[in-house]
């Protein structure tokens, strides 16, 4: 069947009206695994220093009866630090482009601006998680933290060549090789010898799947029978030195790309993310040059590595 000859069809009809779904839609995630679970803290100097200490070892302790007391040299606390970072994300807007009639928003200028807190957002958690050198800083280089890869010096599994960060470099690659459950039970029993509790494995979307095959997702389905379901991947594993839940994180090295090469154990009470006071997440408008409106977010941020040898690392992973 065909339409009567000379019928009004949309194809030729002029007028039609816009049909514009009045809601944007990005996802993009916005999730920062990493900083959600370590504390917080308030840094007053670009330089945000703490004290680290550590008992004497456990040893024989017998006395004579009536002797005189001597006395032991005492050990001083160990005073680290980390320089502060500053990140920011800018944005101008033309003053048509926050007049017209926009679908999604209001206004064009408000929109951005909370775009780019949420990029700024998830650029604080690639830093943390990125392997970048430390940089003091001057007038025309900019402060770079020490990130969490960096800290690990204690508790440390890396390939061939492989070497530790430093307060000055970022740690160095070595040959990569296949993850295996002996490494991750090492690194919790290292962690726990030196008197951490390691409650998280934080990992890339690459690593989170080997290790769901290493602890023996692969192998073992469990069902749900009530729920007529099954499971087949590992959300926490608990071993020999307690529970640890599996924290999957984009941002860790090459978690974007599938490329992630290392996981870490975690005890969210040994990290803290110190922020310069008021800089945590500032908004600011800048002076109008022209017909246009800017402004810029940022935040001025360093990481605190209480004591890094209550946690582990297996870095250089393929």
């Amino acid at each position: 069947m065909a339409a009567p000859i000379n019928t009004v069809l949309t194809f030729a009809q002029v007028g039609q009206r816009e049909d514009l779904l009045d809601k944007i839609v990005n996802i993009s995630p916005v999730d920062t695994p990493f900083t959600s679970m370590i504390g917080e803290e308030t840094a007053q100097a670009v330089l945000h220093e703490w004290q680290t200490d550590a008992l004497a070892a456990a040893a024989g302790n017998a006395q004579l009866e009536g002797d005189d007391v001597t006395f032991a040299a005492a050990s001083p606390t160990v005073r680290i630090g980390n320089r502060t970072q500053i990140s920011r994300k800018e944005v101008v807007v033309s003053g048509t482009a926050n007049a017209v009639n926009t679908a999604g928003r209001n206004k064009e200028m408000v929109y951005q601006m909370a775009k780019r807190r949420k990029e700024l957002k998830r650029d604080k958690e690639f830093v943390l998680c990125s392997n970048q050198a430390p940089v003091t800083g001057n007038s025309s280089t900019a402060r770079q933290l020490r990130p969490l890869c960096g800290w690990f010096a204690t508790n440390v599994d890396r390939g061939a060549g492989g070497a530790n960060g430093t307060s000055s470099a970022a740690a160095t690659d070595g040959t990569q090789r296949a993850l295996t459950l002996a490494m991750v039970t090492t690194g919790q029993q290292n962690a726990w010898t030196q008197g951490g509790a390691p409650s998280y494995i934080m990992c890339g979307p690459k690593q989170r799947g080997v290790l769901t095959t290493v602890m023996g997702g692969a192998a073992t389905k469990f069902y749900a029978v009530e729920d007529k379901k099954m499971t087949n991947t590992i959300q926490a594993f608990e071993g020999d030195f307690g529970l640890v839940k599996i924290a999957t994180n984009r941002f860790v090295r090459g978690g974007q790309t599938g490329a992630d090469r290392e996981i870490v154990g975690l005890d969210p009470e040994l990290w803290a993310i110190a922020h310069l006071t008021g800089r945590k997440m500032v908004g600011e408008d800048l002076a109008k040059t022209g017909d246009n409106e800017k402004g810029f977010v940022l935040s001025e941020y360093t990481l605190e590595s209480r004591q890094e040898a209550g946690n582990f690392i297996v870095a250089d992973l393929n």
